[in-house]
């Protein structure tokens, strides 16, 4: 190799080293996105308004929300995997993005661990199996003893073919060896409209999307599906207490970033999510709304991650769920 190439060659690896602690300390120096690959007003786009004032603050920088729902959260999941990995654009969702479609659909334009970086889970989200209160299901013993009289008679609201509710529903009814027949919406608010007007008898659905209905009377709380019982519903049985602890399922909410975002990038965002979510404020915000506020880092993300694909794509052949 001639001299004048190993010089010039020397000089570019000596500017890059002096650059990269540079760009690290100068991280972030220009406004953060979170997308939200769902509408205004759901659980995940509180969550993530709850964070945005914390981690501005944290940051140094503004941290702006936008909503980009559509197609079950493609869209917005599919832009976050595609944008450039430079820690400014973060991906804000649950098990619908992470696990749910990458187990059911195939062609997916993203993959949950190969197109990100996982960051945290930052919120559970407890599931409730809820009825109407002037409805004919008093308690899930009594729910069970109808479905068994009358396969396939008693129906549950779900989100849609294939979504988390859907699912949830499927696993329920394996676990008890029942059949019940899925109805779909469009989201959350329409199963507990149907619930609400006896267009079905049950759902599985979010604590957070039925906990002010549930404090009002005009839903009931039939079984908890995590794996210990809810503070906002202590009297209130998990399914495992029922017989069922098979049934157990648990939502949430989590951050990723495009993949290849550098490190110094990832655990500057980590270390501010990480203090932002012992906020005593963000607390309250999320625990009113009926979420529970954790931190998982990223090895346990991912190891959940894992064990839900896996899950799910075994519930969705013993149920024969197929997303096109």
């Amino acid at each position: 190799m001639k001299m004048w190439t190993r010089a010039w060659l020397a000089a570019c690896c000596g500017v890059a080293l002096a650059q990269a602690p540079a760009i690290a300390q100068d991280f972030p120096n220009k406004p953060v996105r979170i997308v939200v690959p769902f509408g205004p007003g759901g659980a995940n786009d509180m969550v993530a308004r709850a964070l945005a004032e914390p981690l501005a603050a944290d940051l140094g920088q503004a941290v702006v929300v936008e909503n980009r729902s559509g197609a079950s959260t493609i869209i917005g999941a599919s832009a976050v995997a595609r944008a450039e990995p430079d820690g400014y654009t973060l991906l804000l969702s649950g098990s619908s993005t992470y696990t749910v479609l990458p187990a059911l659909k195939q062609g997916l334009p993203y993959d949950p661990v190969e197109s990100f970086d996982l960051l945290a889970v930052v919120a559970d989200l407890p599931m409730v199996l809820v009825a109407r209160e002037q409805g004919n299901v008093a308690s899930t013993p009594v729910l069970l003893q109808q479905a068994r009289s009358a396969p396939g008679k008693l129906t549950y609201g779900t989100y849609g073919v294939g979504s988390v509710t859907h699912l949830m529903g499927e696993i329920f009814a394996i676990a008890a060896k029942v059949d019940l027949t899925p109805v779909p919406y469009r989201g959350s608010s329409q199963v507990v409209t149907a619930l609400l007007g006896s267009e079905v008898d049950v759902a599985p659905e979010t604590l957070a999307a039925t906990l002010a209905r549930i404090q009002s009377g005009d839903l009931r709380p039939l079984a908890v599906f995590g794996q210990e019982r809810v503070a906002q519903l202590p009297d209130v049985p998990t399914v495992a207490e029922l017989g069922l602890p098979d049934a157990t399922f648990g939502g949430w909410i989590a951050l990723a970033l495009p993949k290849g975002t550098p490190a110094a990038a990832r655990d500057r965002l980590a270390a501010a999510l990480q203090r932002a979510m012992a906020s005593e404020r963000v607390r309250q915000v999320l625990v009113q709304a009926g979420m529970l506020p954790v931190f998982l880092p990223e090895a346990p993300f991912r190891a959940r991650v894992d064990h839900e694909i896996a899950a799910f794509r075994k519930v969705a052949r013993q149920a024969n769920i197929v997303l096109e």
